[in-house]
């Protein structure tokens, strides 16, 4: 009996368990059929396009960078196309260093990877976060490219692709001018989170953007439009067949005012030697020539930079990646007097016929400021203190015009504040005020202004430091009368589809109301300086009538009556050579400015540059090369053997 009991509970339950697993089956059925439901019926469109999505990749195609090209089409920056080993750190299975390490060792089994390649890859592996496809080695040979091509299946995250690269066919020559530009880090790519959403949209693809010079400036109108490809794609990811394109534009060509056959000759006559020069047109504000010497490769940055060749760069003492034309601020030294000359006649503080006793020193409290190895020049009108450097005559200038006078008077013509120019980076330098030693100083005694330390601002010493780019540009406006122009690289931008060519606006600035018989004087002046003047020897023989400054500006400080011997100096803590000048005199069409690091007098390194500046542009005659030689090492002063004419001389890297 009992055990008959216990069969029919069995049962009981076994029927139990059926009924629930049916329920819980025919629940599960009707899951998935709410959820069939759900996806083809009420989510039909919604996934319709994701799936299409899937299948279609939408590719960024960059356009070509712009050209760059010198004022008589000379191409200074180009592009050409080359196979890259790219690896994508994101599609690794393994990320780790040694991984990593063993993946190139593979690889280099099959496409050689120089050590240089190696460290340049982990450096960018470290800025990119693995986010990025990145470079392993550039330029493969068509060979290369064949043999990685049959293993590639053998290296999932790394592949080939075709790339354009920047070129800059004259190597050193305009460094400093062009710039060079590198693919985005981290830094660049927050920045680029704040520009809008349709520049945004156009950078989508690009690896690279200007870093200095023409490059960063003009950097959205040479990187042009990018286009796009809608691509079908297999599950695994390949490219199956384009479906739709709509091809990039390439960007804008820039056309600069710079002559590159001036510039290289510039370039070439400094030699060894570090310094500046920027020559300009004073009609329109053109800039002729843009030279920072010395220059560096602008090629070596294109691939991304090794740490050698960046450590050789960096710690040079020679500091090669200074852009002195822009940044490098300087004394004026001696050049500084014509300005203060115009100065003086406009505020009416002196006439050009008023004499001053040069004795050789002048004293002011208990400090005697010593003048040309204390010979004085004797009585000594305005023309006169140009002609022959009359320290004494702007001590004694300075003493009456008084710091904030000067400055009044000076800062219009850019002393003390960013020209303009069209290159990002541009210092103030320095031109002293009152007002400006309160702002400077914390300390009320540092604050305050000593009658003493405006005598030396007089001669261009002194808290006063310019660039040669601030110099030019006061000469430019000096010598023609008060016109002014913001100083412009870019001439022209023309649209390499349709062949238009847009100037670039450079409207004249308000012009200063210098009286034109002030203006005279002034010029007269240097002319006489390279008549009978510092200057005489550089400029004789010369068929065209020129004017000119030479300056002579310390680099260190000398004590108080301690004179000045530059063969007890290191050569980095010689006084530095400057030369400012203009030519033709009764119309300028360049004013340059130069300096020559720790050459010493004016007249023996800086102004024979500015010489064959003026032979180039009002001659065409470009030196010989025993004559280049002779005035690269200093030996020659002026000009001697045939000169050629310019157009018979290839540029350097060029082909003859």
């Amino acid at each position: 009996m009992t055990e008959f009991k216990d069969v029919e509970q069995e049962i009981g339950r076994f029927r139990g368990r059926l009924l629930a697993a049916g329920l819980f089956v025919l629940l599960g059925f009707a899951l998935l059929a709410w959820r069939m439901v759900h996806l083809q019926v009420i989510r039909h469109d919604d996934l319709a396009t994701q799936a299409e999505a899937n299948r279609i990749a939408v590719v960024p195609v960059v356009p070509n960078r712009g050209l760059i090209v010198d004022r008589n089409g000379v191409v200074l920056a180009t592009n050409y196309s080359a196979y890259t080993l790219e690896v994508t750190p994101a599609r690794l299975a393994d990320r780790s260093a040694a991984a990593i390490d063993a993946l190139i060792d593979e690889i280099n089994g099959h496409v050689e990877v120089p050590l240089r390649d190696r460290k340049r890859f982990k450096r960018l592996l470290e800025d990119s976060k693995n986010v990025d496809s990145l470079p392993l080695r550039t330029k493969l040979s068509d060979e290369e490219v064949a043999r990685f091509t049959a293993q590639r299946f053998r290296f999932p995250g790394v592949d080939i692709k075709a790339r354009l690269f920047r070129s800059y066919p004259l190597g050193e020559t305009g460094s400093h001018l062009l710039g060079y530009i590198g693919r985005i880090n981290q830094a660049e790519r927050k920045e680029m989170a704040d520009w809008d959403d349709e520049i945004q949209d156009n950078y989508k693809g690009t690896d690279y953007i200007g870093k200095l010079g023409l490059e960063q400036k003009y950097e959205q109108v040479l990187h042009g439009k990018t286009g796009f490809e809608e691509v079908e794609t297999s599950a695994g990811g390949r490219a199956v067949r384009r479906l739709n394109s709509h091809p990039p534009t390439p960007g804008d060509k820039l056309v600069l005012s710079v002559d590159i056959r001036l510039q290289a000759l510039v370039e070439d006559m400094f030699g060894g030697r570090r310094g500046a020069l920027v020559a300009i047109d004073p009609r329109s504000g053109e800039v002729l020539a843009f030279v920072s010497k010395p220059t560096f490769d602008p090629n070596l940055f294109v691939d991304g930079i090794d740490s050698e060749s960046w450590k050789e760069l960096n710690e040079s003492i020679d500091r090669p990646l200074l852009n002195r034309a822009l940044r490098g601020t300087y004394p004026p030294g001696s050049t500084f007097k014509p300005f203060m000359a115009m100065a003086a006649l406009e505020s009416g503080k002196r006439t050009a016929s008023t004499v001053i006793n040069d004795g050789g020193t002048f004293t002011f409290g208990n400090h005697t400021f010593r003048s040309h190895g204390d010979r004085g020049l004797g009585p000594v009108d305005m023309s006169r203190s140009i002609i022959k450097s009359s320290n004494v005559y702007y001590y004694s200038l300075a003493n009456e015009m008084g710091v904030d006078l000067m400055h009044e008077y000076l800062s219009p013509l850019s002393f003390g504040q960013r020209t303009g120019i069209d290159l990002e980076g541009e210092v103030t330098g320095l031109l002293p005020s009152t007002e400006w030693k309160k702002r400077a100083y914390k300390k009320p005694e540092q604050q305050r202004w000593y009658a003493g330390e405006t005598i030396s601002l007089g001669i261009g010493q002194g808290y006063n430091n310019f660039t040669m780019l601030q110099l030019a540009h006061a000469t430019a406006t000096l010598v023609s009368g008060g016109k002014r122009y913001t100083p412009r690289l870019v001439r022209e931008i023309e649209d390499v589809i349709t062949r238009d060519r847009r100037f670039v606006a450079n409207e004249a600035q308000e012009p200063l109301p210098y009286k034109p018989d002030h203006v005279a004087v002034i010029n007269r002046a240097l002319y006489g300086v390279t008549q009978e003047g510092t200057s005489t020897r550089v400029f004789a023989g010369a068929p065209y009538q020129s004017g000119g400054k030479t300056g002579t500006a310390q680099a260190i400080g000398i004590k108080a009556n301690q004179r000045y011997d530059a063969s007890r100096l290191e050569e980095h803590q010689r006084d530095h050579s400057l030369y400012i000048a203009m030519a033709p005199l009764d119309q300028p069409t360049v004013a340059l400015a130069v300096v020559v690091e720790n050459a010493g007098f004016g007249a023996e390194a800086a102004a024979p540059i500015a010489r064959r500046v003026f032979d180039y542009l009002l001659l065409g005659l470009y030196p010989s090369e025993e004559d280049l030689v002779a005035t690269r090492i200093g030996k020659s002063s002026a000009p001697s053997g045939t000169p050629r004419r310019a157009l018979d001389v290839p540029l350097p890297g060029a082909a003859p």
